[in-house]
C-alpha cells in the first residue's frame, strides 16, 4: 500500500526566553535540518527517530513510502507564525502531489505551541483532515511528553507514544505506529482497532520524575505491554510537558481497541495505576550549593564520576543552555576534576576557537539570554581544546545523530572545565565531550545541561546521579511558574494545590 510520511516536531516551553523561527528548523543542529522528498529519507536514515523507524517498518511490510517533509527544532518558546505556516504549507504542498494514498503517518511531538495556536498538532491534524477526508487512516507517533488534546484524539486514528525516558525507543515507536497503521489499512474503512479511549490525569508531573529508569515510571510503563493484546491494539501513557502553558497541559492515557469496552477498560486500568502513584512523582532535587557539596563528598570514593543534572537550564526543555549558576558554584567551591557542558555561547565559542589552544582570554561567559537576575561569569579562561562541532553520536539516545554544533571549545576557569558550543543541544551523549578531548569516564564530576536524557549514556558510568536546582528558566517546582491557561482543577505538582487555589 501507499503511505505518505511527514514529520514536524517541536517541544514548546512557553516560559522559555527564545522562540523557534523558520531558521531553527531549517538549519538543524542536534537533529537533521528540514528536508523534503527523497532528501528526507537520506537525512533520517539510521537515526533513532520515529520517522526513521516508521520508514524501515513500512518497507519491511512491503509498503510504498512517499516522503513529504520532515522538520524539528530544539525546544524553546513558541513556534513563530511564519515558521509554522511555511512548514505546514510544505507538508500539504507535497501531499497534494500524491495520488492513491492508503494511509498517512506523522512524526509529531505533541507539545507544540505556536504564536497563533495552543495546540499546534491539533491544528495540523485539522487542516490535514480537511484535505483528505474522514476515511483515510492517519496514525501519529508522539513524544512521551506530549500534552495530548481531545482534538489530537478526535482527528487521528491512532496516537502511539514513546515508552522510555530517556527516549531510546523513538525509532521503535515509529515502527509501532506504522504497524497500527498497517492494521487499519488492512482492515478497511470502519473496521479494525478504531475504538478510542482518552483519559486526562489531574496533576502535573515534573520532568525529572518521569524518568523510566527510576520509579514510579519504570513500573508504570512496564505494565503497558501486559495490558495490550486481545481486543487492545495499543495503549499509551504520556507524562505531559508541564512548561507549556496551555489548557490541556498534563499527563494522559489513550487506548485503541477492537471495541469500546476493550479500549475503555485498558485506559481505565492504566489511569488508576498512574493516579495511584501521584505521591511518588514528587521526586527529589537539591539546591545548587548542596548538590555540589554532596557531589564532592561522594566523588571522593573514586568509584566513578558523580553526575549533576542542571535540569532548570535544559535545552531539551526550552532552556537556552547558557546559565552559569552551577558553573559559578563549582568554581566557588574550587571543585577539582569537574567539567560542565554544553554551554551555549556562540560568540565566546568562536572567539576561543579562533584564539586556539593554550590561549588565555578575558570572557563574559554565558547568560546572554536576558533572563532577569542572570549575569555572565567573568574571568580569565584558558582554551584547552577546540573542535569544529561536527561529529556523530554513539549513545543510546542520540544514536546516529550527525551533530553540527559549530565551533566548540573546552575552557578552564579556576580548575573547572566547561564545554562551550555555538548551537543549543542538551548534553545527552558522551561524544559531545570527547569531541573536545574530555573522557567523561575519567572525570570526578560531570555537570550536564539536561534533565533525564543524559541518563541513557551517562548513568552506566556514574557512581551516582544528582538533580540540581540551579537558577534557570525551567523550574522543577511548577508553583514558580505564572500559568494563565491551565485547567483550574489540575494540581500544579503531585499532591499540590490546584491552579485555581494557587491563583487565589
Amino acid at each position: 500500500m501507499k503511505i505518505a510520511i511527514a514529520g514536524f516536531q517541536h517541544e514548546t516551553n512557553t516560559f522559555a526566553p527564545a522562540k523557534a523561527d523558520y531558521d531553527a528548523f531549517a538549519s538543524g543542529g542536534a537533529w537533521p535540518p528540514l528536508s523534503r522528498g527523497a532528501a528526507m529519507l537520506q537525512a533520517l536514515s539510521g537515526m533513532n527517530l520515529p520517522a526513521a523507524g516508521a520508514i524501515e517498518e513500512a518497507r519491511s511490510l512491503g509498503h510504498q513510502v512517499e516522503p513529504l517533509s520532515w522538520a524539528a527544532a530544539t525546544p524553546s518558546d513558541r513556534v513563530t507564525r511564519d515558521a509554522y505556516e511555511r512548514i505546514a504549507s510544505q507538508i500539504f504542498e507535497d501531499l497534494e502531489a500524491q495520488r492513491g494514498l492508503d494511509g498517512i503517518y506523522l512524526d509529531l511531538h505533541g507539545a507544540m505551541v505556536t504564536e497563533a495556536h495552543q495546540d499546534g498538532e491539533g491544528e495540523l491534524l485539522r487542516r490535514l483532515r480537511d484535505r483528505v477526508g474522514p476515511e483515510l487512516p492517519i496514525v501519529v507517533s508522539l513524544d512521551l511528553h506530549a500534552n495530548v488534546t481531545p482534538e489530537m484524539v478526535d482527528l487521528s486514528d491512532g496516537l502511539v507514544i514513546y515508552r522510555t525516558y530517556p527516549h531510546v525507543d523513538m525509532a521503535e515507536t515509529g515502527a509501532r505506529a506504522l504497524r497500527l497503521l498497517h492494521r487499519l489499512m488492512d482492515a478497511g474503512p470502519g473496521r479494525g482497532p478504531r475504538y478510542k479511549a482518552y483519559r486526562q490525569l489531574p496533576f502535573l508531573i515534573p520532568l525529572t520524575s518521569g524518568c523510566t529508569l527510576i520509579e514510579p515510571a519504570d513500573s508504570l510503563y512496564g505494565q503497558i505491554p501486559e495490558l495490550e493484546g486481545g481486543g487492545v491494539a495499543t495503549l499509551s501513557f504520556a507524562c505531559g510537558f508541564s512548561p507549556a502553558d496551555i489548557h490541556h497541559a498534563g499527563p494522559s492515557v489513550v487506548a485503541y481497541g477492537e471495541s469500546a469496552e476493550a479500549a475503555g477498560q485498558a485506559a481505565d486500568t492504566l489511569y488508576e495505576s498512574v493516579a495511584g502513584q501521584e505521591t511518588a512523582f514528587a521526586g527529589r532535587i537539591l539546591p545548587a550549593d548542596q548538590a555540589v557539596t554532596y557531589a564532592v563528598e561522594r566523588s571522593a570514593k573514586g568509584d566513578g564520576p558523580v553526575v549533576i543534572a542542571d535540569t532548570q537550564d535544559n535545552p531539551g526543555a526550552g532552556g537556552n543552555g547558557d546559565t552559569v549558576g552551577l558553573l559559578a558554584e563549582l568554581v566557588r567551591q574550587r571543585v577539582p576534576d569537574a567539567v560542565i557542558g554544553v554551554l551555549f555561547d556562540p560568540a565566546n565559542a568562536k572567539r576561543a576557537a579562533e584564539a586556539g589552544e593554550g590561549a588565555e582570554l578575558q570572557l563574559e561567559l554565558g547568560s546572554h539570554s536576558g533572563l532577569p537576575g542572570h549575569r555572565p561569569l567573568s574571568g580569565t579562561y584558558r582554551v584547552k581544546r577546540v573542535g569544529d562541532g561536527v561529529f556523530t553520536c554513539t549513545g543510546p539516545f542520540y544514536r546516529g545523530a550527525r551533530m553540527r554544533l559549530g565551533p566548540m571549545a573546552l575552557l578552564e576557569i579556576g580548575g573547572v572545565e566547561v564545554v562551550v558550543g555555538c548551537k543549543k543541544a542538551q548534553a545527552a551523549d558522551r561524544d559531545m565531550f570527547r569531541h573536545v578531548g574530555v573522557e567523561p569516564e575519567a572525570k570526578r564530576i560531570l555537570a550536564l545541561k539536561s534533565s533525564v536524557h543524559f541518563r541513557a549514556d551517562f548513568q552506566p558510568i556514574a557512581s551516582e546521579v544528582i538533580v540540581a536546582a540551579a537558577p534557570g528558566p525551567n523550574p522543577v517546582d511548577h508553583l514558580a511558574l505564572t500559568y494563565g491557561n491551565l485547567r483550574p482543577d489540575i494540581r500544579l505538582m503531585p499532591m499540590g494545590p490546584t491552579q485555581a487555589a494557587h491563583r487565589g
